[in-house]
């Protein structure tokens, strides 16, 4: 009889936290880690970070893809997918991790972190009077599944919050804005800018000289979304000139960042490892157990991915 099976890829993931987490959801499921998934054919559902080239062509029968983080761009439009279902993660640990990030990074310029940190290299007392946060301009670019907790957690703390989206949102004390007219509002607005957009042909390259410029002179920026959606050069001259005081980078166009990039050079970058927001296994092989079963049942899965829009 044949097996209803899921594969399991991941170079950072734990397969282990995984396979414990789903078979306390889906008991009846076959969980195999790649290489060793035994009869491809009865492969039905994938879980994946960041699959190889060719990784889904060797597996005939599999319905449901299911990418191990909200962004699925990597995924959108591989060679190696016939026509299948597939869905992103989307568990409250992922968004709580995501809004932890960004009210770090944004309350680091807020309270002006980065000048006593290089006066404590200095060895130099040096005051900075605090501003109340509500004369503190943030905008949050993507209004999303991640974008949109942050945001309204920005402004629940009393920051003035702007939102860039796609489509208007209806975020409480989040100012919601679109299209170009409303782009080059928010960055010519506000002080700290925060990129939380998913990755599409739309917004590849998005953030270029011409947005730099359009930030107040000094403006902060930061990226947890995808590297991609900037323009590295840009940034990189952008910060050097001072166009673009401080920066605050998750993700890059090439990743690890290779030894001797520019941006490790510059002392108004903090660099982090991609590690912005990580899945959780207890709490998302809810929604991936939930995801097999309404495909099963003939339903679409949670959290289903529009290739044509890329999200």
């Amino acid at each position: 009889m044949s097996r209803d099976a899921l594969v399991f890829y991941s170079p950072v993931d734990d397969a282990g936290a995984w396979r414990a987490a789903l078979a306390a959801e889906l008991p009846d499921l076959d969980f195999r880690v790649d290489p060793e998934v035994g009869d491809a054919a009865e492969i039905r559902y994938a879980l994946a970070w960041l699959p190889p080239k060719g990784f889904f062509a060797r597996f005939p029968n599999l319905q449901l893809v299911t990418n191990l983080g909200a962004g699925v761009d990597a995924l959108v439009r591989r060679d190696d997918l016939v026509p299948v279902k597939f869905s992103r993660l989307s568990d409250p640990g992922m968004v709580a991790m995501m809004t932890s990030y960004v009210v770090f990074a944004v309350t680091r310029y807020a309270r002006d972190i980065p000048v006593f940190e290089r006066a404590t290299r200095r060895g130099e007392w040096e005051y900075v009077h605090p501003r109340a946060l509500s004369e503190i301009k943030v905008a949050v670019l993507g209004l999303g599944e991640l974008g949109g907790p942050a945001a309204r957690m920005l402004a629940s703390m009393g920051f003035t919050v702007s939102g860039w989206s796609r489509s208007p949102k209806d975020i409480p004390g989040v100012a919601s804005h679109t299209g170009r007219a409303g782009l080059e509002r928010v960055l010519s607005q506000n002080e700290i800018i925060v990129s939380l957009l998913p990755l599409t042909p739309d917004s590849r390259g998005l953030l270029g000289a011409a947005e730099f410029a359009l930030m107040p002179k000094g403006a902060k920026f930061v990226n947890a979304s995808r590297g991609a959606v900037v323009d590295e050069a840009a940034l990189i001259a952008a910060l050097r000139s001072g166009q673009v005081g401080e920066a605050t980078l998750d993700v890059f166009e090439t990743e690890p960042l290779p030894k001797g990039h520019p941006l490790w050079s510059l002392d108004n970058v903090l660099i982090t490892p991609h590690m912005a927001s990580i899945t959780v296994p207890v709490l998302a092989a809810r929604d991936v157990a939930e995801s097999i079963r309404r495909v099963r049942a003939g339903l679409p899965p949670l959290h289903e991915v529009d290739p044509g829009r890329g999200y």
